[in-house]
């Protein structure tokens, strides 16, 4: 039976899974790496950091699988959006990769958005506003800044990009990661001319455009010994991570929608055709299916509730870490005594601004509501239901958008907790499944990659054969009064908190 390899290039850790045709796990590996942050706004990465962990992660799970390289038939990624690597003729690296999180071209941010307008831009791109995080902005500052390096670019390349091309020698791209680069056109998946002419960009130093999960070329000899794998390995072309992993969890249909609970909430929903916001709340992507998009946007997730772990919870740390247990275990265990709709109180997660559909940086987080009744296990509830209703939240506006919501795949560490998951079925008044794989993203790779060899007819195919469902929570009817009221809550104290928001300076 072939076997797989699917590897997503994160932020601060490469995870590496061998898969076999079915999508079980034969073996995996995490390799972390250390962010380079120099000051407050700069954040990157050396190039051969992350092409180490990868090697690190491949000889680890050769050793623990067992498997024969030439076992191994292909290869596909997913990777982190809008880190951007600048190579020279020869296809070396010039300079450290620029990370996404890097924040330093605010300046060129404004700049773009002023020539270009956000609307128009929108439009163009499907991103709602023109940030310093994007690869054009990244772009336009090393033109500005480092003006030198800027007349020594041979090919400016994402980190998918750069590889395949390491891996290969083919120089390719697909839409899923250039979305966001903002010099690529979502409807007619072609540059967008205007925006490279002002950046002083030619095509012909950008990569070539390939769809999703299609084969690139076998690995080179020279690379297949560095690597300990087969020269006859496939790699294909794979995904932005959120879109590999709404393909991990059987996303690929227009009618479901994921959401992943980490750190941050990440939600995609599949459509058919590019769909705009009028109000330009709502992000829209190139999806990892050829001629597919996905509404995808983040907001505050799961770092609502380890801030009030770490905050609140030393007790529970403390005997979770003598029992080797995991801390939030005991958080869920405590919230699940509570009756749905914690007893009137109401939270706002906005710890950090509201995102995603509210878009307002001057939102603070706020409990509402509580008396002398409420204790612990209510505060615990109320995160819960908070980011619940932030759920809630995204999924009405893609209604009014016309993109109805029949179900709901959940991935992320957030996903592991039955309760959690019960709460936003419950609350969202649709069924929310679960599904066996541990790294979604590593398996999205995986599916394309068995997609783009022939293994599978269709990506709908191999999702049927790789994705196995783990658990369905229905909604319960019997929470339906008491969750409609939280959420009604929810809306209006968020609505009317903002005139105080505005008022307010961030401490």
């Amino acid at each position: 039976m072939n076997k797989i390899l699917g590897v997503d290039i994160g932020t601060t850790a490469l995870k590496l899974v061998l898969f076999d045709e079915r999508g079980q796990v034969l073996a995996q590996a995490t390799k972390e790496y250390e962010l380079l942050t120099p000051s407050a706004l700069v954040v990157e990465m050396a190039v051969d950091t992350y092409w180490e962990a990868f090697k690190s992660a491949i000889g680890e799970v050769i050793a623990k699988s067992e498997a024969k390289p030439e076992e191994i038939a292909a290869l596909g990624i997913s990777a982190q959006g809008e880190t951007l690597v600048m190579v020279d003729d020869a296809g070396e690296p010039l300079r450290n990769a620029i990370v996404w999180l890097d924040n330093r071209a605010q300046a060129e941010a404004e700049i773009l958005s002023q020539e270009f307008g956000d609307e128009n831009a929108y439009k163009v791109t499907g991103q709602v506003s023109i940030v310093p995080t994007w690869p054009a902005s990244k772009i336009l500052w090393i033109k500005r800044n480092e003006p030198e390096l800027f007349q020594k670019v041979g090919k400016y390349l994402l980190i998918e990009d750069y590889f395949i091309y390491r891996m290969t020698g083919h120089l390719v791209a697909e839409g899923s990661l250039l979305c966001s680069t903002v010099y690529w056109d979502i409807t007619s998946k072609t540059w967008w001319d205007d925006m490279l002419h002002f950046l002083g960009v030619s095509p012909d130093q950008l990569p070539t455009i390939r769809e999703s999960g299609e084969p690139v070329g076998e690995i080179l000899p020279q690379v297949a010994r560095e690597l300990g794998l087969s020269p006859t390995t496939v790699v294909c072309t794979g995904a932005l991570d959120q879109a590999a992993g709404a393909i991990g969890v059987g996303n690929v249909v227009p009618g479901v929608f994921s959401e992943n609970t980490g750190a941050a909430l990440a939600i995609c929903a599949t459509v058919d055709g590019p769909t705009f916001d009028p109000l330009s709340r709502m992000p829209c992507h190139y999806h990892g299916i050829p001629d597919t998009y996905m509404e995808h946007t983040f907001t505050t997730g799961g770092m609502v509730l380890r801030w009030y772990r770490d905050k609140f919870c030393q007790e529970e740390l403390a005997e979770a870490s003598a029992k080797g247990k995991d801390a939030y275990d005991s958080l869920t265990e405590q919230a699940s005594r509570v009756a749905p709709g914690s007893e009137g109180l109401t939270m706002l997660p906005h710890l950090q601004g509201a995102m995603a559909p509210d878009a307002n940086p001057k939102a603070r987080g706020v409990f509402y509501g509580f008396t002398l009744r409420h204790e612990k296990p209510h505060f615990i509830r109320a995160i819960l239901e908070a980011i619940a209703c932030t759920v809630k939240r995204n999924i009405d506006v893609l209604e009014e958008l016309g993109i109805h919501i029949e179900e709901i795949r959940c991935l992320g560490g957030g996903s592991r907790s039955p309760l959690w998951n019960q709460i936003k079925a419950d609350l969202t008044g649709r069924p929310v499944v679960t599904t066996h794989s541990p790294e979604a993203a590593c398996l999205g790779a995986a599916i394309l990659a068995g997609k783009a060899i022939g293994l599978f007819p269709s990506l709908q195919d191999a999702c049927q054969q790789m994705v196995a469902i783990k658990d369905r929570f229905e909604p319960n009817p019997d929470n339906a009064a008491a969750y409609a009221a939280t959420y009604k809550r929810y809306v209006e104290l968020y609505d009317s908190l903002c005139p105080l928001f505005e008022k307010e300076t961030a401490v």
